[in-house]
């Protein structure tokens, strides 16, 4: 192969994974994302452990039950972030098959789609996992919410 046909076919194959790195740009942010929130529901379980020590018997049940919301929530975000991660690897991988196959003048062709496929497999189950810890927040979300379990609890008869 002489050297224009070879820089020729180099650059067809960077212009072929510009779309593979915009993607990749895009899941990098929504590792973000999900790594954010994933912190806050770290943040918020540690300030209500600290809470726990103090509680009462009433509010200590109360916390446990925010606490295993939160653990829930934060098995969920790590799962999606794993998938995220996997996804970005993936599409890195196939950046480097497309390059290395054209500098070994091979055709991976059932490579390069057998991991993009992969690749959007695992950004789809990411963005399910990313669905359901946003539903878990939602359903355990408390607007309004008395501060302690004691004022959130039944008020005995009403005033008459």
């Amino acid at each position: 192969m002489d050297a224009d046909s070879q820089i020729t076919s180099i650059a067809h194959v960077i212009q072929l994974a510009v779309a593979p790195v915009f993607l990749l740009a895009g899941v990098g942010a929504f590792t973000g994302v999900i790594s954010n929130r994933l912190g806050r529901i770290v943040d918020r379980a540690r300030d209500l452990e600290r809470l726990l020590l103090s509680a009462s018997p009433m509010r200590k049940q109360a916390l446990m039950v925010s606490l295993r919301n939160l653990a829930k929530r934060a098995r969920v975000a790590n799962r999606a972030l794993s998938l995220c991660v996997g996804c970005a690897v993936l599409i890195s991988a196939d950046i480097v098959v497309l390059f290395v196959g054209t500098l070994a003048g091979e055709r991976f062709g059932g490579v390069v789609a057998t991991v993009f496929v992969m690749a959007m497999l695992a950004l789809i189950a990411a963005l399910l996992m990313f669905l359901r810890e946003v539903y878990l927040a939602t359903r355990f979300l408390r607007i309004g919410a008395a501060d302690t379990a004691e004022e959130a609890a039944p008020p005995s008869d009403p005033p008459r």
